[in-house]
């Protein structure tokens, strides 16, 4: 039974992982994404610095975004598991 018990139980690490990639993860793509459009644009409409710049701009917003919608969501989640806690 309590085998049975310890295997629903995640490691204390397991959530600040996932978290980390998640926030990780809203820096690092729109930014990489952003940098490969905007250069693939310049070249092809020769607009040097424009395109860019301009994408790298709409990424920092998709990021800002993200990363608010992300960390609001875990403290919804952590504010549920500790008045549970308390209950």
């Amino acid at each position: 039974m309590t085998l049975e018990k310890n295997k629903h139980i995640e490691p204390w690490w397991q959530p600040a992982i996932s978290l980390f990639a998640q926030i990780s993860a809203w820096i690092v793509f729109p930014i990489l994404l952003a940098l490969f459009i905007g250069r693939w644009l310049d070249d092809r409409y020769d607009r040097e610095p424009f395109f860019i710049l301009l994408c790298v701009g709409l990424a920092f917003a998709v990021t800002m975004f993200g990363l608010i919608k992300q960390t609001a969501a875990a403290m919804k989640k952590i504010d549920k598991a500790n008045k549970e806690k308390k209950s």
